[in-house]
């Protein structure tokens, strides 16, 4: 049994302490509104500021793992905390300031970190490496991704299964792409285009900065990740936006999420080789008992790092680490407890 600090019970953090719990594992979650999982028994609750408790960690004895699950600029600012002590630190924040622009301030405080465990970026960084890894350079890489209502609803055709502000900063940040063997940036929710989903059909996609790491470890002609909603949301969004009448406060409420409504999440990575090669992976999921589709999906990803990091406490040595450096064996079982449970998963087996 492992002892584990979780930082932040939102939507995608209550999932993964609670099957942490589950799982037979001390569970500590901080949080200043801690209600998702407060009266759990095998959950100790600290409510208050996560970041404070960030800089008090060693005041609450022996532990394993921390794993921040706060949102955006939050979860930043818990990094930078954490990253000045010896802890293992798995990160699901979405922060424009990522862990890795700066490796050395971990390796000197001897910090180990596990960032963007999610399922994109996360498994699409895992999946991209796997196609790299059997192909070699890539011609082009793609990924399609986005948790939405299962049909179009209300004046917005969505909802947002986690932080409303980190979805308003997907729409407002600058898309880092490949193209022609370069980084370069462009508009957020340009390249926009309809695709087809399956079970679903003509769905919007445009680019979002969703890359991060891989821009720069996995060698490609091309590369962009793509965020898909139904059609009309971001045309709304462009909309309110340019006449100045777009409310991040409204949006956040008019995007709230609800479960009642049935919710999907589909994530296709497409990788083309430079001898026109190709893998596709897709995931689909339409949420359980346990929680929505994104909580799932995002959550599992985040909860196999973890149990593979406790089974082998060597996995990584001291730094700063993206997910696509994950081995192929790891990256295996991954997707097969994905699968347990069941989330729908097609594409190439991955060989340990």
């Amino acid at each position: 049994m492992a002892v584990i600090h979780c930082l932040g019970s939102g939507l995608v953090g209550s999932y993964i302490a609670k099957k942490l719990d589950q799982n037979g594992h001390k569970v500590h979650v901080h949080d200043l509104h801690p209600w998702r999982v407060n009266g759990i028994e095998g959950i100790t609750v600290h409510p208050g500021d996560a970041i404070e408790h960030c800089e008090e960690m060693y005041t609450y004895g022996e532990f394993d793992i921390i794993v921040n699950l706060l949102p955006g600029d939050i979860g930043h600012a818990a990094i930078e905390t954490l990253n000045e002590s010896p802890y293992k630190v798995v990160d699901l924040s979405f922060s424009k300031f990522t862990p890795d622009r700066n490796p050395q301030k971990a390796i000197d405080y001897g910090a180990t970190i596990l960032w963007d465990v999610g399922i994109a970026p996360g498994l699409s960084n895992m999946l991209l490496a796997e196609a790299y890894r059997s192909m070699g350079p890539l011609r082009k890489g793609e990924v399609r991704v986005g948790g939405n209502p299962t049909g179009p609803i209300g004046n917005w055709n969505y909802m947002a299964p986690f932080s409303p502000k980190d979805v308003i900063a997907e729409y407002t940040r600058p898309a880092r792409v490949i193209r022609n063997s370069e980084q370069v940036t462009l508009p957020a929710l340009s390249e926009r285009h309809m695709i087809q989903v399956p079970e679903r059909g003509e769905m919007e996609a445009f680019l979002t900065d969703g890359l991060r790491s891989v821009l720069n470890s996995i060698p490609a002609i091309e590369m962009s990740e793509y965020t898909i909603r139904w059609p009309g949301h971001i045309q709304r969004f462009i909309d309110e936006r340019s006449a100045g009448i777009l409310n991040e406060d409204k949006l956040s409420s008019e995007w709230q999420y609800d479960h009642k409504i049935p919710e999907f999440t589909w994530m296709e990575v497409k990788a083309e080789s430079l001898d026109a090669s190709t893998m596709t992976w897709r995931v689909q999921d339409y949420g359980g008992d346990d929680g929505h589709s994104m909580a799932r999906c995002t959550g599992m990803v985040t909860l196999c790092c973890i149990e593979e990091w406790l089974s082998d406490p060597d996995m990584l040595p001291p730094g700063v680490h993206a997910p696509e450096t994950l081995s192929s064996a790891v990256i295996s079982r991954i997707l097969a407890k994905m699968s347990d449970e069941r989330i729908k998963i097609e594409g190439p087996l991955i060989k340990p």
